[in-house]
């Protein structure tokens, strides 16, 4: 199996733009950012995705995330922060290896949110917690 872009990136064989590095994570500039600034922030060991993310890396990743945050914020002047992870294809998510996106926002810049859906009904509304909360237990 070939190994991901980005486990290359943290053995330095492929070439990035490092933001910050530790001994567990690494974040970098993504190099087809939504707005300049776009940074990703990644574990060093592999990952898919959230699913397969260990609780402890969860933890101690949150606040790398919130550091990144201030620091993209303050260094591109940005008037917001989003910060996203996309798990699975159909939710965007193209390299399979867990990862924050810390995308600088500008009042000014175009980016659109998706579109919001409703429910249906009442019913719908409660048939949908149901059924998630059956999948907590």
């Amino acid at each position: 199996m070939n190994e991901c872009v980005f486990c290359k990136i943290v053995k330095r064989e492929i070439p990035s733009d490092k933001i910050y590095e530790d001994d567990n994570f690494f974040a970098f500039l993504d190099i087809n950012p939504n707005n300049p600034g776009h940074t990703l922030v990644i574990p060093k060991n592999h990952y898919e995705n959230i699913y397969s993310l260990p609780d402890e890396i969860l933890c101690d990743i949150g606040p790398i995330v919130k550091k990144i945050s201030i620091a993209v914020k303050k260094g591109v002047n940005a008037d917001g922060i989003n910060i996203i992870m996309n798990n699975d294809i159909a939710a965007g998510q193209i390299v399979p290896h867990a990862h924050f996106h810390v995308i600088p926002r500008f009042a000014d810049d175009g980016l659109r949110h998706w579109p919001r859906k409703s429910y249906s009904n009442k019913e719908e509304v409660a048939k949908t917690a149901g059924k998630i909360k059956k999948e907590l237990t």
